[in-house]
């Protein structure tokens, strides 16, 4: 008999857990980001807000973007007032977060520096003094870094490379581009690409985030097979990340 009592209470527990995490999908999708130009605009167009309508098209609720400085979206996600931040980087944030399979995109990582300077590569990155934007974790992703700034506006980056006060710039290759727009002499600076990295949504990790991320592995799937996500790439001049 007792044995039987434990059987049931164990099923039980886990008739209960299986339905947890199976727990619908309700509601809006609340997703949040930095502002990057045609990818994340504020006025909801871009490449990645496409991809995301797309993805969460099948759902009853609405896709919902909120444009806020990148580490602010991050705590979002992680207290459930969003239920995913775009551009992560897999695992660079490890507390109440989880990241799904599929990434929906890459950055090329570039370095920015002045012309005529020896250019870094992945070999020679520990020789340089390095500078990016605040919290996006080159470190961990890039090797042989040692020195390293980070700084909270791109604004004044050019400036800090005229004046010696750092080496080389890192970002991906379109917020290089979109600085490099912004002065009068952009043959003053050279940009060499080091490194591909893939992007992912971040989800909350909440029964919630577990099933947005299981559904938008499916979909990334679903669409990379019938060619809906290489048509949003082609319509916004994009490099497509899956040849």
């Amino acid at each position: 008999m007792m044995f039987v009592r434990l059987l049931v209470c164990v099923l039980a527990f886990s008739v209960a857990c299986v339905a947890q995490a199976q727990e619908p999908i309700k509601g809006d999708v609340r997703l949040v980001s930095e502002e990057w130009l045609d990818y994340t605009n504020a006025d909801g167009s871009g490449l990645a807000w496409d991809i995301m309508r797309e993805v969460f098209k099948p759902l009853a609720g609405e896709v919902k973007f909120s444009i806020v400085p990148y580490t602010r979206s991050v705590g979002l996600v992680q207290r459930g007032e969003a239920d995913a931040w775009m551009g992560a980087y897999r695992n660079e944030v490890v507390q109440g977060v989880i990241y799904p399979k599929n990434h929906y995109d890459q950055d090329q990582i570039c370095a920015l520096t002045l012309a005529g300077r020896v250019a870094p590569t992945l070999e020679t990155l520990g020789n340089f003094r390095l500078v990016w934007m605040r919290d996006y974790k080159y470190d961990r992703y890039l090797p042989n870094v040692q020195h390293y700034r980070e700084i909270l506006k791109r604004g004044g980056i050019l400036g800090m490379l005229d004046y010696n006060h750092a080496d080389a710039f890192l970002d991906a290759q379109p917020e290089i581009e979109q600085v490099l727009s912004d002065t009068d002499h952009p043959e003053k600076y050279t940009m060499t690409c080091l490194q591909k990295l893939p992007n992912y949504p971040g989800f909350t990790d909440s029964p919630r985030g577990r099933a947005l991320a299981e559904f938008y592995d499916q979909r990334i799937d679903e669409l990379r097979k019938n060619g809906t996500l290489q048509s949003i790439f082609k319509r916004w001049d994009w490099p497509y990340p899956f040849d």
